[in-house]
C-alpha cells in the first residue's frame, strides 16, 4: 500500500536550495550520501484541479498564519515574487528559491485533509 510521497524539485542550484530548506525553512533532513539531503516534509495533501491546458504539478507550502510567516521569511532575506492574494480558499503568495525556482505559500481556509483522520 502507498505509505508516503517523495517530491522532487528540479533546480539549477541544488546545493543552494538544500541549504535554504535546511537553514531558512528549518526542515529536518537525512543525508542519503555525499551531502544529498532528503527533507522531512510537513503533513501533505493532494488535490486534483481540472484543466484544459497542459497537465502539470505544483508544490505549495502551507502555513497557519501567512502574514507572520511572510514577515519571518522576509527577515531571513527571502524574496517574495508575488503579492498576497485573498482567494475564496485561502491567502496565497510565492517566494524565490536560491536556485531560481518559485514556490507557492498559502494559508488555507478550507478543511485540511491532515486533520481528517483525527475526527
Amino acid at each position: 500500500m502507498i505509505n508516503g510521497t517523495h517530491v522532487v524539485i528540479y533546480t539549477s542550484d541544488a546545493e543552494a536550495d538544500r541549504a535554504f530548506f535546511r537553514d531558512v525553512l528549518g526542515l529536518p533532513s537525512v543525508d542519503a550520501g555525499h551531502g544529498w539531503l532528503i527533507f522531512q516534509a510537513p503533513p501533505s495533501e493532494i488535490a486534483f484541479h481540472p484543466t484544459q491546458s497542459v497537465h502539470s504539478h505544483e508544490l505549495m507550502l502551507m502555513c497557519d498564519d501567512l502574514e507572520a510567516t511572510v514577515a519571518e521569511l522576509t527577515a531571513k532575506g527571502v524574496e517574495f515574487t508575488r503579492p498576497v492574494q485573498e482567494l475564496n480558499w485561502g491567502l496565497l503568495t510565492g517566494f524565490r528559491l536560491p536556485g531560481g525556482g518559485d514556490l507557492a505559500l498559502y494559508e488555507p481556509r478550507h478543511p485540511r485533509a491532515a486533520s481528517a483522520g483525527q475526527a
